[in-house]
């Protein structure tokens, strides 16, 4: 047991061996498990896993803190982004969240849409776990008028048939289960989970051809090969994410904000660990076997990659910047003094800690990235990030 982390209790105990339990018996039965297969478990598996169960994740009484869990500057921003595409695209547009969190990002998000008169026809979230579309669905109506919680939807899969919109993802693409990888006498080798005794531990065993492929695609775009004994993370499945979640988008832009590097920066030769971390009651640490369901588990986002799965989905990169210019870039400043106009103290404090938190470099500033692709829009459409593309450091 880790002791610098809080002492879970006994029913969350009980949550942690049952996971366990299920993730043994699969062992077992199976053999060793991909590490990205016991992360699919850890995070997903029905009433189980720690985004499927019904414990509170998100802001001060979870594990961390999202960005529209700050407060309202951040959707305020993005829909600000957004408005005019929708508006260009007519009353048929829809907007899709992908993973739709607490609802905090929906509520604000539609209240400022129907203020930039561009309210999408339909404002569906995909999210996998029960618990939280329960917990969406009570927030949104509750909080909003019917006008707007009723243009709410929860879909199951993307759209299979064609549709014209706007689909946004938060720190989603760090949540998808990553494949761990090893060289070792320069041939690729594959993180798994293994038993020993009653517990876990973490092997390596050759990787397979999708994984081994996956890696020399690395070694060849960044010109070198990687040391004896490197490891990191890799998404050899996000080309296929990417087209299941952006095929049907036939007219719209997809926008995706998360924390992660370009590609040379991601595999730098000194960070030979990867970037895999769990979170756990706002303490983050590098033990993805501790008590599982119970904690989060993450890895920074590859944005080369996740530009090269746009391009290879039919989607042009039309951007790709900081949090911190992004959300400059689309109103921050204006949203904030509007704000705090007539504000007490205490909440012209709160508004002020929320815009450093959102933009300072050492907080989320530029950390997060944002990335934007476009297909079949006008151009004039497009958010104003011209400047402060970045797209060049790919």
């Amino acid at each position: 047991m880790k002791t610098s982390l809080p002492a879970p209790g006994a029913e969350e105990l009980e949550h942690a061996e049952r996971l366990l339990a299920a993730i043994r018996a699969e062992i077992v039965r199976d053999g060793p498990m991909p590490f990205s297969r016991y992360m699919e478990r850890c995070l997903y598996a029905p009433g189980l896993g720690y985004y499927s169960a019904g414990r509170t994740k998100f802001g001060r009484d979870g594990d961390f803190v999202t960005a529209p869990e700050l407060g309202e500057l951040f959707a305020q921003c993005v829909a600000q982004a957004i408005a005019p595409v929708l508006r260009s695209l007519g009353a048929g547009a829809d907007l899709i969240e992908l993973g739709g969190g607490s609802g905090a990002f929906a509520e604000t998000a539609l209240t400022a849409l129907a203020g930039h008169d561009a309210l999408p026809r339909r404002y569906a979230i995909l999210e996998p776990s029960a618990d939280l579309r329960e917990r969406q669905h009570t927030r949104l109506h509750e909080r909003l008028p019917p006008a707007l919680a009723d243009r709410v939807h929860w879909i199951d899969r993307p759209p299979e048939e064609d549709w014209d919109g706007v689909l946004f993802a938060n720190e989603v693409i760090d949540a998808l289960p990553t494949t761990r990888f090893t060289l070792r006498d320069g041939e690729v080798y594959e993180e798994h989970v293994a038993l020993s005794g009653t517990g876990l531990i973490r092997i390596d065993r050759p990787a397979d051809p999708l994984v081994g492929g996956a890696v020399r695609h690395l070694e060849r775009d960044l010109g070198r090969t990687f040391d004896d004994g490197y490891r990191s993370e890799v998404l050899p499945q996000l080309p296929y994410w990417m087209q299941a979640v952006l095929g049907g988008l036939r007219r719209g832009v997809a926008l995706f904000v998360d924390y992660g590097y370009p590609r040379a920066e991601f595999y730098h030769p000194g960070r030979t660990d990867g970037t895999l971390i769990a979170h756990y009651r706002h303490r983050a640490h590098a033990d993805p076997l501790f008590l599982p369901g119970l904690q989060d588990l993450t890895a920074f986002v590859d944005f080369t990659a996740l530009a090269e799965a746009g391009n290879s989905a039919g989607f042009g990169l039309a951007a790709y910047t900081d949090q911190m210019h992004f959300l400059i870039a689309n109103g921050l400043a204006e949203h904030h003094a509007r704000a705090i106009e007539g504000a007490d103290a205490a909440a012209v404090y709160r508004l002020g800690q929320q815009v450093k938190r959102l933009t300072l470099p050492e907080e989320m500033g530029q950390r997060f990235r944002a990335m934007l692709f476009a297909r079949a829009i006008d151009p004039d459409a497009l958010p104003p990030l011209g400047g402060i593309d970045r797209s060049d450091t790919l």
